[in-house]
């Protein structure tokens, strides 16, 4: 009995560990990983949002879908806090929060505001990877 016990749990977390392969990553922004990513010719989605953002509420739930799924699992979502990070509203020009930039390595490819449709933030990560 313990034995199966075991083997189930050693598949379970062989499977757990292969979905956590198959997703693509959510982080913090920082300009040197922005730039490692670019420069390894990465997809990028970076995502500017404020945390009493209606719009920005919006788009979370929809955005980590996205990111669990296996298609889009070499995207790397950047997210910048809108009140706090005014260097990176700079360097992307972004004057509002809500907004989406995609990119393939270093060079913009989609660019969204506001948008909180799945099917427009879904072909905004999708450019990422033509």
């Amino acid at each position: 009995m313990t034995r199966h016990i075991a083997a189930t749990l050693l598949l379970f977390s062989l499977s757990a560990l292969g979905s956590m392969a198959s997703a693509g990553e959510i982080k913090d922004f920082s300009q040197a990983e922005f730039d490692r990513l670019a420069q390894a010719g990465k997809p990028v989605v970076v995502d500017v949002a404020a945390g009493w953002c209606p719009m920005c509420k919006a788009q979370k739930p929809i955005l980590e879908r996205l990111m669990k799924q296996p298609a889009y699992q070499d995207v790397t979502m950047l997210k910048v806090d809108f009140d706090t990070q005014k260097d990176a509203l700079r360097t992307f020009k972004v004057g509002m929060q809500g907004t989406l930039v995609g990119f393939q390595g270093a060079k913009e490819v989609a660019r969204s505001v506001g948008d909180t449709s799945e099917a427009g933030i879904e072909g905004l990560v999708r450019k990422t990877l033509n």
